[in-house]
């Protein structure tokens, strides 16, 4: 059976490598960016992600802006997004599969990400 996939997006070179840790233990294949840009370019390549974690506060391209791209785009609209943010703004628009405040720890990312996938293998 294939190991899901998440891909991190966090711009914190040190919260990144925290998320990459808890994936990787609990047994998700895991790929990184750093920016929003380089998050869609990593997108580009086969295979997508069974789901993504998103920090809204990105250098070069904003999580909002990669949000949009995503859910513009017919064949990965349908990614669960987790999406991250130390902010108190409503996020309801971005349509995520889950809000999670930050800080959080790299063991409650996974858990928002492994609901979200057993949602998604529900319907």
């Amino acid at each position: 059976m294939r190991r899901s996939t998440v891909l991190i997006v966090e711009g914190d070179a040190d919260v990144r490598r925290r998320y990459r840790v808890a994936f990787r233990f609990a047994g998700f294949e895991v790929r990184e960016s750093r920016d929003g840009l380089s998050a869609l370019q990593e997108l580009e390549h086969p295979p997508l992600p069974d789901c993504i974690v998103l920090d809204l506060m990105l250098p070069v391209m904003s999580g909002h802006e990669v949000k949009q791209e995503l859910a513009a785009s017919a064949d990965r609209r349908h990614i669960p997004v987790v999406i991250l943010t130390g902010s108190q703004e409503p996020v309801g628009h971005l349509d995520p599969a889950c809000v999670l405040r930050t800080p959080v720890s790299g063991d409650n990312v996974v858990a928002a990400v492994e609901r979200c996938l057993e949602r998604r293998a529900s319907r």
